[in-house]
């Protein structure tokens, strides 16, 4: 665990109260055993609402002509953990920290669930300290990529959904996946395949089998996608491999 939160908050930035910060990065495991000190877990509600109005916002604004149904895809493609695991880890959340041992012992600084909230205490710790205007400028900052990947995303970052709803349409049944793991029991990695017709059409690596899943379903998808364009088939394509097949039709 790093004590030094200046890197982290400039990263947010500008200043934000010591006592505020210390509490976004509080685990509620770390705040049991040290004698029920204040957890992060009422400013990530907060963070979660603000994000969320945000990004809808945006959404709305970006997609005049989109229907409700399709924007809470495109949200849901922005906000959702995995989502949000991605963003903290690019800002480092992981090694500020503050876990029990426990936590600390099962690999919690990388848990997707636990920088996800992180990162949204962070967001509330912004909006108490800023207010909404300038909490609004670092979400359009930290997830901009991820809003101007969203309107490509199918149905958003669910990819096994947005997968067995493209398979369907292309008529190769349903999307089977196989999932092996390795490494010791506190820090596990999952390697995921989708398989389409009998045949690999997507892999993906992940913390969790699901995690894993999802991604290759995301590589699958991708490469079904009608948004890919035809001479973007590669040139080794096999003849009667259902994904080469797909992108050709």
């Amino acid at each position: 665990m790093s004590d030094n939160l200046d890197d982290l908050v400039g990263q947010l930035g500008g200043e934000l109260p010591d006592d505020l910060v210390q509490r976004a990065v509080t685990h509620r495991s770390f705040a049991y055993e040290n004698g029920g000190l204040p957890t992060n877990e009422r400013l990530e509600f907060l963070g979660d609402s603000v994000l969320g109005l945000v990004v809808t916002e945006e959404l709305y604004r970006r997609h005049p002509d989109l229907p409700e149904g399709q924007l809470a895809k495109l949200r849901a493609a922005v906000v959702n953990s995995r989502a949000l695991a991605e963003v903290a880890r690019t800002l480092g959340i992981g090694r500020y920290l503050r876990l029990g041992r426990g936590e600390e012992a099962s690999g919690g600084r990388d848990k997707s669930s636990i920088l996800a909230d992180a990162l949204e205490a962070l967001l509330g710790a912004v909006y108490i300290a800023r207010g909404l205007e300038p909490t609004r400028s670092v979400i359009h900052e930290l997830f901009e990529p991820l809003l101007e990947a969203a309107a490509s995303l199918g149905a958003g970052l669910d990819w096994k959904t947005s997968l067995q709803e493209l398979a369907a349409s292309r008529s190769l049944g349903v999307p089977e996946y196989h999932v092996s793991e390795s490494g010791p029991d506190h820090a596990k990695t999952f390697h995921a395949t989708a398989v389409l017709a009998g045949q690999p059409a997507g892999e993906g690596d992940g913390r969790s089998k699901k995690e894993a899943e999802q991604r290759a379903a995301e590589q699958a998808w991708t490469a079904l996608s009608p948004l890919v364009p035809d001479d973007a088939v590669p040139d080794d394509a096999v003849p009667g491999d259902p994904v080469s097949d797909a992108r050709t039709s």
